[in-house]
């Protein structure tokens, strides 16, 4: 009798274990910390990536449900958002944290990467929230937490179309807490600072495939240097952000907007600046 009142408990602990879909989870980026802190805290996680093997660390560990996910595909994405409701009944969390970077001036760059930018970054998150939101408002709770960042605070130089897709993120998110909070869903803006990552050498990668500079030639150097701009000594270590993140969605009222890491605040003071001033800085620091 003992053993069956203990295999019920452990069967209720184990039904009342969060359910997190966390888009992005390629080795050395954000979205892999944030699935291995989510899991730390006793949650059933589905972790994501375009390429299954680029989450291989997780492959053998029970506490990850792997799956591939494109967020640019309708099928892709409903394909994973019902294999995780069957197998589990229900998403807890939804984190949008795939994004792409973009760099190079705005008027020099082509449209297909700047459309390539929002579909993954704003078209991709909106695609996962509907297709999550149906049920969550069914269960009259859930949590959906956008991964924005603190260059929508103050746009400058270099990174216009990354920095435009997040900004546009940002005014998504307000919104949407504002909507569905009539069904229980919270909603959280996470605000990264510059967190140690794998984007500097994804934002690299694809600043290789531009087309040579025309007008902009003679800031090669300063526009190949913003690629790497959030990943410079000082930066925040991606476990710290993770943990700290992570503890502040699981709490029972998360806050709206969550900032963490190096250069937040001084973001923040940035977006209060007069433009003159904050002009000024920007071309400074971006040698602009």
């Amino acid at each position: 009798m003992e053993k069956n009142h203990r295999y019920d408990d452990d069967n209720d602990r184990e039904q009342h274990k969060p359910v997190v879909l966390i888009t992005g989870c390629s080795s050395g980026g954000i979205g892999h910390a944030l699935a291995s802190a989510f899991a730390s805290k006793k949650c059933k996680v589905v972790a994501t990536s375009r390429s299954r093997s680029s989450m291989a660390e997780l492959e053998y560990d029970e506490r990850f449900l792997l799956e591939e996910l494109d967020v640019q595909s309708d099928e892709s994405v409903r394909k994973v958002v019902d294999t995780v409701v069957d197998k589990y009944g229900r998403i807890d969390v939804l984190v949008n944290n795939a994004g792409v970077q973009c760099v190079g001036p705005l008027a020099e760059v082509p449209l297909s990467a700047i459309q390539n930018t929002f579909d993954t970054n704003v078209f991709g998150s909106l695609r996962m929230v509907q297709a999550v939101v149906p049920h969550m408002a069914t269960r009259k709770q859930g949590k959906i937490v956008n991964i924005g960042s603190v260059t929508a605070m103050a746009s400058g130089p270099w990174s216009g179309a990354y920095t435009a897709s997040k900004a546009a993120l940002h005014a998504l998110t307000d919104t949407l807490r504002l909507e569905l909070g009539h069904f229980g869903i919270d909603v959280v803006n996470v605000v990264p600072g510059a967190i140690k990552s794998n984007i500097g050498n994804s934002a690299i990668a694809s600043y290789n495939r531009m087309p040579e500079w025309n007008l902009f030639k003679p800031f090669e150097a300063a526009i190949r240097d913003r690629a790497y701009f959030s990943q410079r000594t000082k930066s925040t270590p991606t476990d710290e952000f993770a943990n700290n993140t992570v503890a502040a969605i699981l709490k029972k009222n998360p806050p709206a907007w969550f900032t963490y890491g190096h250069y937040s605040t001084v973001m923040a003071i940035m977006y209060h600046l007069p433009l003159s001033v904050r002009d000024f800085i920007l071309k400074k620091a971006m040698k602009c």
